[in-house]
């Protein structure tokens, strides 16, 4: 199983000492928290990808090809690349090259995002939004597997004897998690093509979480994937740890208040109670993250975000540090106990790359 973190890469006030950063300093804090997640042996690390104030991530691959020429080990993903106002073909270049820079430790989430005002941005309309994600990611796995593409949609221009460069490092696409916290086409999408389906679950109750899991999980089954359990699933995640819990308590109550998405309605314990969010000691995060197994079955990838909101970039940092000496080597035992042997891990470059050669060796057995 994966552990990591993610960022929505959001400027917002320090609400105890009415601090903001630059946009400079957020973005070479988002550095640091890779280069931190990394250091302390989590898997992955994801950035968001925004268009408006106060978010600065608007191009998330220069800002992880540049986190990937100062790592070595952790996973480069999107939380989320938003595959309704990009256009298909620059996501099937950008990525494939950051997949060379990165020696393959790159994966993507497509989503539609939730920012309205981003689609006459780009010339699209919002009324279109799942339209738009199944079509362009249709084209997207064409330009990836095929050399040469002929095609013509509703929503961009034809091509014709098209080929996408780079081409995949090692003719092996970027594994792709579809990623959405309200949309049954989307979940049915990624049971259609057999890829990842990512709950970011952070401002959800679990009955709501569970229920668009489980329609991806059925439907995964129904194209022929394989079992309801072997679908491949991620879940979000938010924490804000210290050794005491009241500590955590009184350091994070101000950010929670002042958020525009999670304050100013019921209190911080009672959302507590109903989204996954932990403000409290490492124990209280193990405990409350081993219960989504619980609604989610046996999955593959959790994030958590530990920035964002004002949270200054020490305080961000120490969460990593609780994450990968206290909270993730716990986790990684928990999870791993019981999982049946036929719940696959989250694909990475290896395996697709293992997987392919031998379905080949396969192909060319059957033919001799």
């Amino acid at each position: 199983m994966q552990f990591g973190i993610f960022t929505v890469g959001d400027v917002a006030t320090d609400p105890t000492t009415g601090r903001t950063p630059t946009e400079r300093e957020r973005i070479k804090a988002m550095v640091a928290l890779a280069l931190k997640a990394e250091e302390v042996g989590l898997d992955v690390f994801a950035t968001g990808e925004h268009h408006n104030r106060p978010f600065v991530p608007s191009s998330p691959t220069t800002l992880l090809g540049h986190i990937a020429a100062r790592t070595e080990r952790i996973v480069l993903s999107t939380s989320t690349t938003l595959i309704t106002t990009n256009d298909p073909v620059k996501i099937a270049e950008d990525f494939a090259m950051l997949q060379h820079l990165a020696d393959g430790r790159v994966d993507l989430m497509t989503g539609r995002g939730n920012t309205g005002p981003v689609y006459p941005w780009f010339g699209k309309d919002i009324r279109q939004g799942i339209d738009l994600a199944v079509e362009n990611y249709a084209l997207l796995r064409r330009l990836w597997r095929e050399d040469v593409v002929d095609w013509e949609g509703k929503f961009r221009t034809p091509l014709q004897g098209f080929t996408s460069t780079p081409r995949p490092l090692d003719d092996v696409p970027p594994f792709v998690w579809h990623g959405s916290i309200r949309s049954p086409e989307i979940a049915e999408q990624a049971a259609y093509y057999g890829d990842g389906f990512f709950h970011n679950n952070i401002f959800w109750p679990k009955e709501h979480t569970k229920k668009l899991i489980d329609l991806y999980r059925a439907r995964y089954a129904h194209y022929g994937h394989g079992t309801p359990e072997q679908a491949i699933v991620g879940l979000g995640g938010h924490v804000y740890m210290r050794p005491r819990s009241q500590d955590a308590v009184r350091e994070f109550r101000p950010v929670f208040d002042h958020s525009p998405v999670m304050g100013g309605g019921i209190p911080m314990e009672e959302y507590m109670e109903q989204t996954p969010l932990t403000v409290g000691t490492p124990e209280q995060v193990i405990e409350k993250t081993l219960t989504f197994r619980e609604y989610a079955g046996d999955y593959q990838r959790q994030l958590f975000m530990v920035d964002g909101g004002g949270v200054p970039l020490k305080a961000a940092l120490e969460q990593i540090d609780m994450l990968g000496e206290q909270v993730v080597p716990v986790l990684r035992a928990e999870f791993a106990r019981n999982r049946p042997a036929d719940v696959p891990d989250a694909p990475t470059h290896a395996s697709l790359l293992a997987a392919r050669d031998t379905d080949r060796a396969q192909t060319a057995g059957a033919l001799a």
